[in-house]
């Protein structure tokens, strides 16, 4: 179902981070959800792992559960769940249809009005816990005006959005930090030291505890793949002991059995495209980059070089994140984010001509849509035998999005 006539694009309005609108939205709905205590969840990557796993220990303990998630990859009703029941598109229509004036006199963005229906949503349900992932800030966050968030878990922070969070890790880590609430406990694995710096001054400020963890060592199973999720999974086991310790019945089973099976689509997923296996990767900035390219020394043959099939909207760090993902022996297709401004391979040769030998495009056609450019790839690569390692998409939420709504790949068993 379209929601396009409640939910303008999220393009049109541009970026506009405050809090005055959603408080003064959530004041004249009474406050819904409250009184329901919050994990919110920050950061620049892993934000998503991170709340699921939370959400699913809680509701592994028999706790009403609700989590607001973005952005979706196929469907608008991914963004809210209670417990594993995702909101019904006709639900979501019944809530944004009542929110309409309401967002109209306060001139509520996409994202707000979202979260605003969500904790609608949620108080109808009688959640007894939020789990509410921030969008790409803090301070300004629309989650932050949710009143009661006693939890505070960190993702890992690093340069992204820097039009609008600033140019370096301090600056990007002071606007995540800047949604800690006094008293509140903050968890958080590893950060790099200027990033550590600016939560332990703010925690400090709030009079807020900070808790490091490291990672779940190889014993823990877990429902989402990748060494990074360790360190997310973690951050989730100490936030729901921290919920066993508010005198909630959550305990060292639930939490395993929660975590085991949690799931989370478009984070390193291996579907099947024909009889082929291919990897799926939401990797969209340089950190997360990064972290994928620690991931390929745990995946068989990628010693002997890798194909990526990239596509990375135009106003990211594309180069960046090509240096970082390319190694001498691989291969990289690049092709378009469906409906958005992409970076090209010429694009891209201007700014490395070094990449000139890794780079390949093939030419584009009246019926790029619906994910084909990337099926394109794959039947070139049939043709030409398929390579001994596993082929990465990877560079853009919305390819992705768009690549599973087409059933174009399948589910890996």
């Amino acid at each position: 179902m379209s929601f396009s006539d409640l939910l303008p694009p999220f393009d049109q309005r541009g970026m506009d981070l405050s809090l005055d609108r959603m408080i003064r939205a959530l004041d004249a709905l009474r406050h819904p959800c409250g009184s329901v205590p919050a994990v919110q969840v920050v950061g620049t990557n892993g934000k998503g792992s991170i709340a699921s796993f939370i959400h699913s220990g809680l509701v592994a303990s028999g706790i009403r559960a609700g989590l607001t998630t973005s952005p979706h990859l196929v469907d608008w009703t991914e963004r809210i769940r209670v417990d594993h029941c995702a909101i019904s598109s006709d639900a979501l229509r019944e809530r944004l249809e009542a929110l309409q004036p309401l967002a109209l006199r306060e001139r509520l963005t996409p994202f707000e009005l979202l979260i605003t229906a969500a904790l609608v949503h949620c108080a109808a349900e009688q959640v007894e816990w939020l789990v509410l992932e921030a969008g790409l800030g803090g301070r300004l966050d629309a989650t932050t005006a949710h009143p009661c968030r006693p939890l505070l878990a960190v993702a890992s922070i690093g340069l992204d959005h820097c039009e609008h969070l600033g140019g370096t890790l301090a600056a990007v880590a002071g606007e995540k930090a800047a949604a800690i609430q006094p008293g509140a406990v903050v968890i958080s694995a590893p950060q790099a030291p200027e990033v550590a710096a600016v939560l332990a001054e703010r925690a400090a400020a709030m009079e807020a505890e900070l808790c490091w963890v490291e990672p779940l060592s190889s014993d823990w199973v877990l429902g989402l793949e990748g060494v990074c999720q360790r360190s997310n999974a973690a951050v989730a086991k100490a936030v729901l002991e921290r919920i066993q310790a508010m005198g909630w019945p959550v305990d060292g089973g639930s939490i395993r059995a929660g975590l085991a099976s949690t799931h989370w689509p478009g984070r390193l997923q291996r579907m099947k495209w024909q009889q082929h296996t291919v990897l799926l990767d939401g990797a969209h900035n340089p950190p997360a980059a990064e972290a994928l390219r620690q991931e390929r020394s745990h995946w068989p043959h990628a010693a002997q070089g890798l194909t990526w099939i990239l596509a990375i909207q135009a106003h990211k760090q594309a180069p960046a994140m090509l240096q970082t993902l390319l190694e001498p022996q691989d291969q990289a297709w690049i092709v378009p984010v469906p409906g958005h401004h992409s970076w090209t391979r010429a694009m891209l040769l201007n700014e490395n001509l070094a990449w000139a030998k890794q780079l390949f495009e093939l030419p584009a056609t009246a019926d790029d849509d619906a994910g084909l450019p990337v099926i394109r790839v794959l039947e070139q690569l049939e043709r030409q035998g398929w390579p001994a390692a596993t082929p990465v998409i990877a560079g853009s939420l919305y390819l992705l999005g768009d690549l599973l709504a087409s059933g174009c790949l399948q589910p890996s068993p």
